[in-house]
C-alpha cells in the first residue's frame, strides 16, 4: 500500500514538472547545399534524429547555394519566432545583416557546415576550412605526389561558395612558396551535370593534370565514375578531398582517391541543434565544436561502415 501510494505521488509529481520542463520549441535547420548531394541526406539525417529523440520541432530547407533565397528563409524564421536557427553560411559575409536582425530579436544563431567569421553567430560546430585545405595541400606534398612546377586541377560545385573559398586559401598558403599552380572550375550541384563538365575538362588538359583536390562531396565522389568514363586508372592521377559519402569511402577503398576528409555530417547537425537547444534555455555557448579528420585506404572502411547505417 505504502509502495502503490508512492508511486502515485511520483506519478503526479512528472505530471506537474513536464509540462514546464519538456516546453515545445521550433527550431530551424537552413543549409545552402542540395538535397540531390548525398553528404546532405547525412546531415539531414542527424537533423531527423535530433528532432525525434527530443520531441522538438525542426523545419528543413535546402537552397541549392541561393544566397537571397537562403536570407529570405531565415528572415522568415525570424518572424515566425523562431526558438533557435542553425545555418551554413552560403557565401562569405552574406548573412552578416539578416543573423544581426536574428540576433536582435533575441534568437540564437548556430553556424554549422561553414565557417564565417564576418558574421556574428552565437557559436560554430564543424570543419575548420583553413586546416582542411592545409592538410589536403600538405598530405600531397608530403607524399610526394606533387612538386614544384606541377598543375592541380580543384572541381568544385559552386565557386564562390563559402567552403570552396577558404579551402582554397589555405591550400594556396601551401602552394605558392612551392611554385604549383592549381584551376578551380564549376562542377554545378547537379550529379549529371557534375560528372560531364569534370569529364570534359579532365579530356582536355589530361596532360597537365599532376593531382586533384575535390573542394565539395559531390565532386569527390563523382571521381570513379569521371575516371572510368575517361580512361583514367585508379591512382594514376592522385586525388585528395571530402570524404562525406560512400561514394568517396568507395574510392578510397578501391584506390580512385587516396585521402579523404570526413566531416562526421550526421554528428554535426546533431550537435549543432543541441548548442542551440542550450542557448534557448539561457546557457549562452561560449565555444565551437571542431570535427574532421583525414583518412586514407587503411581507415577508410570505418567511414563506410558509419555511413552505411550498420
Amino acid at each position: 500500500m505504502i509502495r502503490t501510494l508512492a508511486r502515485l505521488l511520483c506519478l503526479a509529481l512528472f505530471a506537474l514538472i513536464l509540462p514546464f520542463s519538456a516546453e515545445a520549441k521550433t527550431f530551424y535547420w537552413i543549409s545552402h547545399g542540395s538535397p540531390a548531394d548525398p553528404v546532405w541526406t547525412y546531415f539531414l539525417a542527424g537533423a531527423n534524429l535530433w528532432a525525434k529523440d527530443t520531441g522538438q520541432t525542426v523545419k528543413t530547407s535546402f537552397h541549392n547555394g541561393d544566397v537571397p533565397s537562403q536570407q529570405e528563409a531565415i528572415r522568415a524564421a525570424i518572424a515566425a519566432k523562431a526558438d533557435a536557427i542553425v545555418t551554413t553560411s552560403p557565401d562569405p559575409g552574406s548573412l552578416v545583416d539578416v543573423v544581426k536582425e536574428a540576433r536582435a530579436a533575441g534568437i540564437p544563431v548556430i553556424n554549422f557546415n561553414t565557417p564565417d567569421a564576418k558574421v556574428n553567430f552565437n557559436a560554430y560546430v564543424g570543419v575548420d576550412l583553413a586546416v582542411v585545405g592545409k592538410a589536403w595541400a600538405q598530405y600531397l606534398v608530403d607524399h610526394g605526389l606533387v612538386k614544384s612546377g606541377d598543375f592541380v586541377w580543384m572541381p568544385v560545385e559552386v565557386p564562390g561558395a563559402s567552403y570552396g573559398v577558404e579551402e582554397e586559401k589555405a591550400i594556396a598558403a601551401v602552394f605558392k612558396p612551392l611554385n604549383i599552380t592549381w584551376e578551380v572550375t564549376d562542377s554545378t550541384l547537379d550529379q549529371a551535370n557534375v560528372i560531364s563538365r569534370m569529364s570534359d575538362y579532365l579530356t582536355a588538359n589530361r596532360k597537365k593534370i599532376k593531382a586533384i583536390i575535390g573542394l565539395g562531396d559531390l565532386v569527390t565522389g563523382s571521381i570513379k565514375r569521371v575516371f572510368d568514363q575517361v580512361g583514367v586508372k585508379p591512382g594514376e592521377i592522385p586525388v585528395v578531398g571530402w570524404g562525406n559519402s560512400q561514394d568517396t569511402t568507395g574510392e578510397v577503398l578501391t584506390g580512385y582517391v587516396n585521402a579523404g576528409m570526413w566531416q562526421d555530417p550526421q554528428a554535426t547537425s546533431y550537435m549543432a541543434l543541441s548548442v542551440a537547444n542550450m542557448a534557448t534555455d539561457g546557457i549562452p555557448p561560449g565555444f565551437n565544436i571542431t570535427t574532421g579528420a583525414l583518412y586514407g585506404k587503411d581507415t577508410a572502411a570505418v567511414y563506410d561502415k558509419i555511413l552505411s547505417g550498420k
